[in-house]
């Protein structure tokens, strides 16, 4: 029996995926970052051919699907979809879904990989302690990509990164979830020129040979990083990261 035809408006759509940064304008060579927003619908299949992904879901409970399993992702649940395979995103709340989308180039083609919050919560190779700070490594090394690292990290109240680091092989961005508070990114101390606040909504690109110190201010902070390049972690890679008791840090 024929089904009958619906009425919809363009103005009242559900599902919308919008670029936050790509290409040259953000200074970075590989990384790319859009926002997808759906409410109670299911997203178009997408499907970028040159780029893996890393999906954030910083909304309410949604279900992703790639090339034909179904991924159910929680509040701050990160999902590695690999180079050039689809996905489609399904939210059945009453509020917003809403998830992070990030990309990076590549050539090779690794398995999908589910990061639960709340596993990582629990597990000790996944969380980095720092001075007033914790540090979740959400997509590590030891999962397989191309260039693709995240994870989050959680400032106390009136705290700062210390000490400065840049990287010689990894750019990155900082997208900030939670709370406010400041973000430096410079070369040196003699170009030390871009000082801004940061709060709910906000990126910041940091490209190679960067510092990129963060304050917060009289709440918590909490951001996204999210690294295209060399794979490893600051921490992991330079133990004196972890002592706090260097003046700068290169890697």
């Amino acid at each position: 029996m024929p089904k009958p035809g619906k009425l919809f408006n363009a103005d009242k759509g559900r599902c919308e995926m919008k670029e936050i940064f790509n290409g040259p304008e953000a200074h970075l060579e590989f990384l790319s970052a859009a926002d997808l927003t759906l409410s109670s619908t299911v997203s178009p299949n997408y499907s970028f051919p040159n780029e893996e992904v890393l999906l954030f879901n910083l909304g309410e409970a949604v279900s992703c699907r790639v090339e034909g399993t179904d991924y159910p992702m929680e509040h701050f649940d990160v999902l590695y979809v690999p180079l050039g395979m689809g996905f489609q995103v399904t939210h059945q709340g009453e509020g917003e879904g809403h998830l992070y989308v990030y990309r990076a180039a590549g050539d090779e083609v690794y398995p999908v990989f589910h990061s639960r919050f709340e596993d990582a919560k629990k597990n000790d190779e996944r969380i980095r302690h720092l001075n007033r700070k914790v540090v979740y490594k959400m997509f590590d090394v030891s999962e397989g990509a191309n260039k693709l690292m995240a994870g989050y990290t959680f400032y106390e109240d009136y705290t700062r990164a210390w000490q400065p680091h840049n990287h010689t092989d990894q750019e990155e961005v900082y997208s900030f979830i939670e709370g406010d508070g400041a973000m430096s990114v410079y070369e040196d101390d003699e170009h030390q020129t871009f000082v801004t606040s940061v709060g709910v909504g906000d990126h910041v690109t940091i490209p190679v040979l960067n510092y990129h110190p963060v304050f917060s201010h009289d709440s918590p902070l909490c951001f996204i990083w999210c690294i295209a390049g060399e794979r490893y972690w600051v921490g992991d890679k330079n133990t004196d990261f972890m002592k706090g008791d260097k003046e700068k840090i290169t890697t």
